[in-house]
């Protein structure tokens, strides 16, 4: 066969542009029958993304709370001609520069994305004319937005912070970085590509429909990457004990001598444990099992409908006050050392509080890791806990017993979208790759389920009343006053925390009656504390207790590198003499299984 040259010089085969014509209309013709198999999945389960934290309940909401917004603005019609006056304004600079750009003429952009904003790294959003309108126009849009609504009158400040919440939702959505036409990056690979990066991006969204249940969860990492037992949560430990709602597993020593005052850690039921045991490089519990400490560890059941009546109080007693109890037991000793972590520390300060009104001091310190007590300054999870949408909720929970971890997923995510939504979507979808291995995502893909009484108890009462930090809680008949916790606290928080803002935190350990050490990590709610010294990643903060938080950052002095031998060297003042290290087969409670147990291996 003949072969003919290009301009270039390379020998090319005859008809070589209808080869690729050809392979884009197979392609098409694939992407066709993948999105008519998507759509059939997704007719299947119309029905199901429905109740609380589904699309169309915060459709709904988005609706209704930036109506209220809408609705001052049309009465005062002056001054919303004058807010569109403003944006038409700068929509003509923009256009004048891009005509003027275009022709070849030097010029300053009207507006530059946010530092850090990576929607918009790829070269082209700056060098290419067209691209750099587009994100431009885009840019100035949001903020007009965003400042219209901040600047909006007639309405209280919690439909303030509800409508920038939904509004920010759907900014992140319209950005021209997630469109197949208007990403610089998507176009360039669906020509090179002829188009099949789009038939894998549709195969892979037809997957996570597949493996989701009620809810799109859109993979974030490689899930078959990581297991936990075998290259996660693989510290060497033991459980010694089990009860419906939790196991607890006593690690197995790394040293001779360990300090005589143990460790035990409350995990949020939230999520599962292993946060803290990731691979062996990132694990907290190994990094503190190696500096002597004698570590237990809480793991939560991954509950179901049988245990829709477990509530709050069942967590404080048959968790943290049995595991505290076996403990005990376990080293034939009276203090110990507690950590609480998210919200397994505000389950603690709760339990820690029930146990000063008792003259209960077996808890010596106690250390909590970017968790709440006062919910004032809560963020952005405020928005998900008005009377309707609780109701909303109930009625859900009440039905099946518990709160599926997939909705929870879909909040924690929705705080971060720009983050843990749509750069995923791009590379999955649009894109048709593969997400990267990445341990602590293929943790938040982990996610488990939530009794009915347990979830409904701690929105109403912390989220909704706020009614530990107004000293109006009882447990158990007895009522929780923070200022009679005395012992010493170690309470960090997190620099960029979406979940427990830092100020929220601080507000919180000022509520305590003891000495408080709070500390500020950098990053946020889960990079902020696992950050092992190795990394020399990040920094943190300390100063003299303040007022205000504003007044106790002006004082920080800033410490690079991880905040874990702070802590430590703080632990381990409370932490009694060294004395032979504990085999967790040698006390009274024999061994059931090896660590990590099997409560935390169960799916949902």
């Amino acid at each position: 066969m003949q072969k003919r040259n290009d301009e270039s010089g390379d020998q090319q085969e005859p008809y070589g542009e209808f080869a690729r014509f050809d392979e884009i209309t197979q392609n098409i013709v694939k992407l066709c029958n993948e999105g008519a198999h998507v759509m059939g999945v997704l007719a299947q389960r119309s029905r199901q993304d429905e109740g609380a934290y589904s699309v169309a309940s915060e459709i709904s909401e988005a609706t209704k709370t930036l109506g209220e917004v809408a609705k001052q603005w049309v009465s005062d019609p002056a001054r919303l001609a004058e807010a569109q006056r403003e944006l038409f304004q700068s929509y003509g600079t923009l256009w004048a520069r891009t005509v003027r750009r275009m022709m070849g003429d030097p010029v300053e952009p009207v507006i530059q994305p946010d530092p850090g904003d990576n929607r918009f790294r790829d070269p082209d959003w700056s060098e290419n004319e067209l691209y750099d309108f587009w994100k431009q126009a885009y840019l100035l849009t949001a903020r007009w937005a965003e400042a219209l609504t901040r600047e909006t009158e007639g309405i209280d400040e919690q439909t303030r912070h509800k409508a920038l919440f939904h509004l920010n939702q759907i900014l992140t959505a319209i950005s021209p970085s997630n469109f197949p036409f208007t990403n610089p990056e998507v176009v360039r690979t669906t020509l090179a590509s002829r188009a099949d990066n789009l038939v894998q991006g549709m195969h892979q969204l037809a997957e996570d429909l597949e493996r989701s249940k009620d809810i799109l969860r859109i993979s974030q990492t490689d899930l078959d990457a990581f297991e936990v037992g075998e290259n996660l949560a693989v510290t060497p430990g033991k459980v010694i004990y089990q009860n419906d709602i939790m196991q607890l597993i006593q690690y197995s020593p790394a040293t001779e001598q360990v300090y005589e005052r143990p460790l035990l850690i409350v995990p949020p039921w939230i999520n599962k444990f292993y946060i803290l045991d990731l691979v062996p490089k990132k694990s907290l519990i190994k990094w503190a099992v190696e500096q002597g400490y004698t570590v237990f560890v809480i793991s939560w059941v991954n509950p179901d409908g049988r245990l829709a009546l477990k509530g709050f109080e069942d967590y404080m007693h048959e968790g943290v006050l049995e595991a505290l109890e076996v403990v005990e037991r376990q080293l034939s000793l009276h203090y110990v050392n507690a950590m609480g972590y998210c919200v397994g520390g505000t389950l603690l300060s709760a339990t820690l509080a029930y146990m000063a009104a008792r003259g209960d001091d077996r808890i010596s310190s106690a250390t909590f890791l970017t968790a709440q007590v006062d919910f004032t300054q809560a963020g952005d999870l405020l928005v998900f806990v008005d009377e309707g949408q609780l109701a909303e909720l109930n009625a859900m929970m009440d039905a099946q017993g518990y709160l599926d971890g997939s909705r929870m997923a879909a909040v924690f995510n929705m705080l971060r979208p720009r983050d843990l939504i749509w750069p995923y979507v791009v590379n999955n979808y649009l894109l048709g790759k593969k997400p990267l291995p990445f341990d602590l995502l293929y943790w938040n893909s982990d996610s488990t389920r939530m009794p009915a009484a347990n979830h409904a108890f701690y929105l109403r009462e912390f989220y909704q009343h706020n009614k530990l930090a107004k000293g109006e809680m009882s447990l158990s008949g007895v009522p929780l006053d923070l200022k009679k916790i005395r012992i010493p606290v170690y309470h960090l928080a997190a620099e960029q925390d979406h979940i427990a803002p830092a100020k929220s935190v601080f507000i919180g350990s000022k509520l305590f009656g003891g000495p408080v050490r709070f500390v500020l990590a950098g990053s946020g709610h889960i990079a902020g504390v696992i950050n092992p010294p190795e990394k020399h990643k990040y920094q943190f903060w300390s100063a003299e207790p303040a007022d205000s938080f504003e007044a106790w950052r002006k004082a920080a002095k800033e410490t690079q590198g991880s905040w874990w031998p702070n802590w430590s060297e703080w632990l381990s003042e409370r932490s009694g003499v060294k004395v032979p290290a504990r085999d967790p087969s040698a006390g009274p409670y024999k061994p059931l299984e090896d660590a990590p147990g099997s409560y935390v291996r169960v799916r949902v």
